[in-house]
C-alpha cells in the first residue's frame, strides 16, 4: 500500500516510542549469550522436567527475575509453580500363571514376566488363544491383514508375537511395522473382547527370547487391557505339537492368510502391576508491577513466556538423535534455551521502565512432553485469564537465516498485523505472518483459553532434538534483534489504550481427498488427563469436531466402533477414519454418554 510522507513519519515515530522510550535498554547481548550457554551446558543435563537439570535451571531463572526486581504472582510464595505428571511407568512385582488340562502349573515370576508399560493393573483369567503377530491392518490401507481373522478372543488371553513379521518383501514389511507398537496391538485385542495380551518375542526377532522393557509412557491412563511380556514363553503355544520357531517361520513369510490358532486345554492368569510414577514439574513464573495503580486500566496483564524444559538425554521419547548419539545430553540450546533468554531479554529491558500495566514473565517446564505445564497454569490460572491482555511466546529463535522471522497465531487478533508491521520498520526483519494458532507450542494453550497470542519461530534445523543442538550454533546478534523487536511490542501492549481483542481463528481446511492429504478432525487433546476416554482441552474452529458439536471438555470414549482409552487410542482409531466419510463419536459430557457424527476433513 502506497504510504504518504507524513504515515511514514508516524509510524517512524511510533517505533521510535515503542523501542527507544524514555529509559529504554535493548536486551544486553552479553546477558543473552550467557543465558543460551548457561542454560544448554552439560551442567544441566537437557533440563528434562522434573529432573536435577531442570532444578538447576529454574534456580538459575530466579535468579535472574529476582536481580531485574520481578516478584513472585500475586498470592504466591515462590516463582516455582508447580505440576504434577506421569513420568514412566514401572513394574510392581507381575506374575503370569498358566494351568494345562492334566493340571500341570507354571508361573512365572517377577523378572520372568513384566507388564508392559500402558498395562492396567489387573489379574485376568482366561482360555489361550494365539493370534500370530497381533496385526491389524485398517481398511483404509487397501492391504488385507488382519491377525484375528477366523479367531475367536471374547474373554481369552492372547498370545502374540512382538515386531512384524521378518521374511515378508519390503513393501509388506513397511505396511505391516506402522502397526507393529504394542499399544496398537493390545488395542485390536481389547477390541475384539480379550481380556488380557501376552507378548512373546520369537526365535527369529531381534531379542530373542527376551523381555519387552518398560518404555517411558506419560500417559496417566491404562489402555483398557491387562498386557505383559514374557521370557521364553514358547511353551505357550507349543501345546499342540508345534515349535515356535516353525509356527514363526510360517507367519514371516507375511502371507495373510497364515492363521492362528486356540491352545487346547491351556489356560492363563495374568496378575499385572504397573506403578506410574508420579513427578514434579515446575513452571517459573513472576511479574514486574505495574508503575502505577491499575484502577480502570483494561485488561491489567500481559505475558511473555517460553519453555525451559527440554529432552534431557532423549530417553523419554521425541528424540531424533542417530545411532552414535543414544543417551547422550540434548543440549536444546535453540529448543528452547534460546526462548528462555530472549523473555530474560525482554524482561530486563522492560524492568526499569514505566509500565501502565502489569508484566507477567513465564518460562514453562513440561512443554516437551505435551504442553503440560502451560496447560496447567491456564486450567487453574493464578491470574484471571480475562484480565490478560496478550500473550508472547517464544520457541526456537536463535537460528535466524536469511533475515527472515516468522510469527504465527496472528489471526488472534484484528490489531497484530499492524502492531508487527509498525515495530518491524525498526527491526528490519524479512516478517512471515501465518494465521495459524494451532501449533504444536505453549501458545496453543493460550488460543485454547481465548488469550489474543503471538508465538515467534526462526525455523527447524537439522540439530532439532538432537544432542548436537549445542550454544555455539546460536546466532547471537539476530537473537538479540529478535528481542529488541519482541521488548518493543511489549511496550506497546503493557501502555496502550487500545488491548487485542481476542478472534478464534477456524482451520482452514480442504473436504477432497487428494493424495498426500493428511485426515483432520480438529480435536485438541488434553495430554495431562486421567480420564478413561480422550478429554478434549479444545476444538479447532471451524473444524469437523466443532461442527459435530463437541467442546472442550467432552470426553470420548468411542470413535467409529473403536473403544477409547486414552490419546494413544484415539491416534490408532484415526487410521479407520477416511476424509469426508461420517463416524459415529460416543462422548461424555458432564458425565452423560452422548452421541455424534463426526465427518474429518483433509489438511495440507
Amino acid at each position: 500500500m502506497k504510504s504518504t510522507s507524513r504515515q511514514l513519519a508516524l509510524s517512524l515515530a511510533a517505533v521510535t516510542l515503542l523501542s527507544a522510550a524514555p529509559g529504554a535498554q535493548a536486551p544486553a547481548s552479553s546477558r543473552t549469550r550467557t543465558h543460551v550457554q548457561t542454560l544448554a551446558s552439560d551442567k544441566f543435563e537437557g533440563r528434562l522436567t522434573g529432573s536435577s537439570g531442570e532444578k538447576l535451571a529454574a534456580d538459575y531463572l530466579i535468579a535472574e527475575l529476582k536481580r531485574m526486581g520481578a516478584k513472585p504472582l500475586p498470592g504466591q510464595a515462590d516463582f516455582r509453580m508447580p505440576f504434577a505428571f506421569t513420568a514412566g511407568s514401572k513394574d510392581g512385582g507381575t506374575t503370569l500363571k498358566t494351568m494345562t488340562a492334566n493340571g500341570m502349573e507354571r508361573t512365572h515370576e517377577p523378572g520372568t514376566a513384566m507388564a508392559l508399560s500402558f498395562s492396567d493393573s489387573a489379574e485376568v483369567s482366561g482360555p489361550v488363544v494365539f493370534a500370530g503377530y497381533g496385526l491389524v491392518v485398517p481398511e483404509s490401507q487397501n492391504f488385507g491383514y488382519d491377525s484375528y481373522a477366523g479367531l475367536d478372543v471374547k474373554d481369552k488371553v492372547v498370545v502374540v508375537l512382538r515386531y512384524f513379521p521378518e521374511d515378508a518383501d519390503q513393501k509388506t514389511r513397511a505396511i505391516l511395522a506402522r502397526y507393529a507398537d504394542l499399544r496398537y496391538k493390545a488395542q485390536a485385542a481389547r477390541q475384539r473382547g480379550a481380556r488380557g495380551m501376552i507378548v512373546i518375542t520369537g526365535p527369529r526377532s531381534p531379542n530373542a527370547g527376551e523381555l519387552v522393557p518398560m518404555s517411558f509412557d506419560t500417559a496417566i491412563a491404562g489402555s483398557g487391557v491387562v498386557a505383559v511380556s514374557v521370557k521364553g514363553g514358547a511353551w505357550l503355544i507349543e501345546g499342540n505339537g508345534r515349535s515356535l520357531d516353525e509356527v514363526q517361520k510360517e507367519l514371516d513369510s507375511g502371507n495373510p492368510h497364515v492363521a492362528g490358532f486356540a491352545v487346547p486345554g491351556v489356560t492363563a492368569t495374568i496378575n499385572a502391576k504397573v506403578i506410574r510414577q508420579q513427578q514434579t514439574g515446575h513452571n517459573v513464573v513472576a511479574y514486574l508491577p505495574a508503575s502505577g495503580s491499575v484502577s480502570g486500566v483494561s485488561k491489567p496483564w500481559v505475558a511473555v513466556g517460553a519453555h525451559y524444559d527440554h529432552l534431557g538425554r532423549g530417553t523419554t521419547g521425541g528424540s531424533l538423535a542417530g545411532k552414535d548419539e543414544v543417551n547422550q545430553i540434548h543440549h536444546g540450546a535453540d529448543d528452547n534455551a534460546s526462548g528462555t533468554a530472549t523473555v530474560l531479554a525482554i524482561a530486563d529491558a522492560l524492568a526499569r521502565q514505566p509500565r501502565k500495566r502489569h508484566l507477567l514473565i513465564a518460562f514453562w517446564s513440561g512443554e516437551e512432553l505435551g504442553l503440560l505445564g502451560s496447560a496447567a497454569f491456564v486450567s487453574t490460572p493464578p491470574v484471571a485469564l480475562d484480565q490478560l491482555s496478550a500473550y508472547l511466546n517464544f520457541d526456537m529463535v536463535g537460528r535466524v537465516s536469511d533475515n527472515k522471522l516468522t510469527v504465527q497465531a496472528t489471526g488472534t487478533s484484528a490489531m497484530w498485523p499492524k502492531l508487527l508491521e509498525q515495530a518491524n520498520v525498526a527491526a528490519g526483519f524479512d516478517l512471515v505472518l501465518q494465521e495459524d494458532p494451532y501449533q504444536p507450542t505453549d501458545v496453543g494453550s493460550f488460543n485454547t483459553a481465548s488469550v489474543a497470542c503471538l508465538t515467534f519461530f526462526t525455523g527447524a534445523h537439522q540439530e532439532y532434538h538432537k544432542p548436537s543442538d549445542t550454544a555455539d550454533k546460536i546466532n547471537y546478534e539476530d537473537l538479540d534483534r529478535v528481542g529488541t523487536f519482541a521488548a518493543a511490542i511489549a511496550k506497546r501492549l503493557l501502555d496502550g489504550d487500545q488491548v487485542p481483542q481476542f478472534t478464534k481463528v477456524e482451520q482452514k481446511t480442504e473436504t477432497g481427498g487428494r493424495a498426500g492429504l493428511r485426515l483432520f478432525t480438529g480435536t485438541i487433546p488434553d495430554y495431562a488427563s486421567d480420564v478413561k476416554g480422550l478429554l478434549l482441552g479444545g476444538v479447532i474452529g471451524g473444524g469437523p469436531a466443532e461442527q459435530a458439536g463437541l467442546a472442550k471438555g467432552d470426553v470420548i470414549v468411542e470413535i467409529a466402533g473403536q473403544s477409547i482409552t486414552n490419546i494413544y487410542d484415539y491416534t490408532y482409531a484415526l487410521e479407520l477414519l477416511k476424509i469426508g466419510q461420517p463416524a459415529k463419536v460416543v462422548y461424555l459430557r458432564g458425565g452423560q454418554k452422548q452421541e455424534t457424527t463426526l465427518t474429518p476433513a483433509a489438511r495440507k
